[in-house]
């Protein structure tokens, strides 16, 4: 098993990808970024990463159709969920759906950081 983690981070804003890449390199994870879920998928990102933290609303397939498609295929790392959109509906749709956590946006460093670590830890 190898002793670095990597994450797959999902979202249409590149500033905010890059600024949580910085924040996991900090925390000795390293990550993999995509602009959609589509390309996170056409690229077939999840063979390569122990998670994944996907922005619920961008263009082409949604975070959560996301985590409907990597429950259809099985064995897929867990999934993290962020959104600028954290009403209660949503968040119950992500949990229900399978998602290990739902994180508000603006982010928490210290939350992210937490829900990463306990994701990853078991896989």
């Amino acid at each position: 098993m190898p002793a670095t983690r990597t994450v797959a981070i999902i979202d249409d804003d590149r500033h905010l990808r890059e600024s949580i890449q910085d924040l996991l390199e900090t925390a000795g994870l390293s990550s993999l970024l995509f602009p959609s879920a589509d390309a996170f998928l056409h690229e077939r990102g999840y063979e390569d990463v122990n998670c994944i933290l996907s922005d619920v609303k961008m263009p082409g397939t949604s975070g959560i159709e996301l985590i409907d498609i990597l429950g259809e295929m099985g064995g897929c790392p867990p999934v993290l969920i962020m959104t600028s959109y954290a009403d209660k509906q949503t968040k119950a749709t992500a949990l229900n759906k399978g998602a290990v956590a739902f994180l508000p946006k603006p982010l928490d460093s210290d939350e992210v950081l937490r829900c990463l670590e306990t994701a990853v830890r078991g896989t």
